[in-house]
């Protein structure tokens, strides 16, 4: 039996018709037309799937549509080619990735990270992306880029602070 869905997917309002445990990923790939997230595993372990929902990282592949409120940022939201995320701009400039498949798990998570507490230990940042999976082997390059990434936005956090 299909209900309707209203969900907020990159600051727009959205009315999905769906099977209630249609996975997230699912609609927001094929009814939405998101690049960003990615079907991996469909069990939560790789992380392709990766989206923000108000705040924190979730695996979007094992989801349910109904379970699903809030607002759900995806990578497709995150920046733009000509003004990217800082978290995306580090990944860039630390040339984090390889074939990129996985990095919207790899970003995502960084930001819901990053947003929540910019000034992280390399522990903190070691134990948010445990999980992950990039079998490219970049994960140095990654953990990098996110630290590199937290200094940034802590560096643009405490400016912001001496201003107010």
């Amino acid at each position: 039996m299909h209900k309707t869905f209203r969900i907020n997917v990159d600051g727009v309002d959205h009315a999905i018709t769906a099977d209630p445990a249609m996975p997230l990923l699912y609609a927001l790939r094929n009814e939405l037309g998101k690049k960003g997230p990615r079907f991996g595993c469909g069990l939560a372990q790789c992380g392709a799937c990766t989206v923000i929902q108000d705040g924190v990282a979730i695996r979007s592949c094992v989801v349910p549509i109904a379970a699903v409120s809030g607002k759900i940022r995806t990578l497709d939201g995150l920046g733009s080619t000509d003004n990217p995320h800082p978290v995306q701009q580090a990944f860039i400039t630390e040339e984090a990735g390889q074939c990129e498949y996985c990095m919207s798990g790899w970003i995502m998570t960084s930001v819901a990270l990053l947003e929540q507490k910019p000034d992280r230990s390399d522990a903190e940042i070691r134990a948010a992306l445990a999980g992950l999976k990039c079998r490219c082997g970049t994960h140095m390059s990654i953990l990098r880029a996110v630290k590199r990434a937290a200094e940034e936005m802590a560096s643009t956090e405490a400016t912001d602070r001496r201003n107010d």
